[in-house]
């Protein structure tokens, strides 16, 4: 296991302005209709398995290599939708074979299923996933098989060069080669960039910089705070699992993500214009105010650990 190293001050230089307003917006239709398309086929899988301890280190890992913080979400976003897709046809492997005891699915206990039947190549799999990743980001250096290998020499984890090109491919032929997958980032800046288009005024450099934060914090506290707005949508301490179920699109939504990390950015950068902010991303993306302040209010509680009430 690679030695622990403080996460690195992300750098993004981005020239906000810059872009057409008519490329803009088809760019936003573009990830709109995405990530629609992705809400309606979303695995019920993929709300428990961005681990807070996977996600770390993939942000650990990214910084070591020196990579841009996108690839780090895209690897995510990868690696969670492999895991989801393994593990449904493992269930559904399982299903079709007399087992002893009750199935994982019934259990619930999707990450000891997954634990067991890749713990010998996991570690593998996060730094292929970070490979993919690398090689979709136009302005990232991109992890070959030699960085990757002095990677692990580095660390003293024992994988050969074909070990490590297999679990690549296996990556790619269980998500049927489909890398088309939403990234979280993406879809702050593109808000940003619209934002800024819409009102000339609005600080977005500044914004940016707390909104890279801001992403982040919601990535590692992942699990508290959608399980905060879930028990704040339902009204029940103990949602159920069909409740939990449900919510896994609302866990998804990557329109819904980038417009709370702006309005939390906003709200810490200057209290007395976030609600103009919100307005504006209300007018952008058709997603409530109410909603958006919703995603605002328990980021903040838990930025500032005060209990959500």
């Amino acid at each position: 296991m690679a030695k622990r190293v403080p996460l690195k001050e992300p750098e993004r230089n981005l020239r906000f302005g810059k872009v057409p307003m008519d490329i803009l917006s088809d760019i936003l239709t573009n990830l709109n209709n995405r990530n629609r398309s992705n809400l309606e086929n979303v695995s019920y899988l993929c709300g428990d398995l961005k681990d807070r301890k996977i996600v770390e280190y993939v942000f650990h890992l990214c910084a070591e290599l020196g990579l841009d913080p996108v690839v780090g979400y895209y690897a995510i976003e990868i690696l969670n939708r492999f895991m989801a897709k393994y593990l449904e046809d493992l269930i559904l492997r399982q299903k079709r074979q007399p087992t002893k005891g009750a199935p994982c699915k019934e259990t619930g206990d999707y990450k000891d299923l997954i634990y067991q039947a890749l713990k010998e190549k996991f570690f593998v799999l996060i730094l292929s996933s970070v490979q993919i990743a690398s090689k979709l980001d136009l302005h990232s250096n991109v992890v070959n098989n030699d960085i990757a290998m002095n990677f692990l020499h580095s660390v003293n984890y024992p994988c050969s060069k074909e070990k490590l090109l297999d679990s690549e491919i296996f990556i790619l032929k269980t998500l049927n080669f489909n890398l088309n997958v939403p990234n979280a980032l993406t879809y702050v800046e593109t808000l940003l960039e619209v934002l800024g288009h819409n009102d000339p005024t609005a600080p977005v450099a500044q914004l940016h910089h707390l909104c890279m934060y801001v992403l982040q914090f919601i990535y590692l506290q992942r699990e508290a705070i959608y399980n905060s707005l879930l028990i704040s949508a339902t009204g029940s301490p103990s949602p159920s699992y069909e409740q939990r179920a449900k919510f896994v699109s609302v866990t998804e939504d990557f329109m819904l993500l980038g417009v709370g990390v702006i309005a939390v950015a906003a709200f810490i950068h200057h209290i007395s214009t976030w609600e103009k902010v919100v307005d504006e991303l209300t007018g952008v993306t058709g997603i409530s105010g109410q909603s958006i302040m919703d995603f605002a209010y328990v980021t903040l509680m838990h930025i500032t650990k005060i209990k959500p009430v």
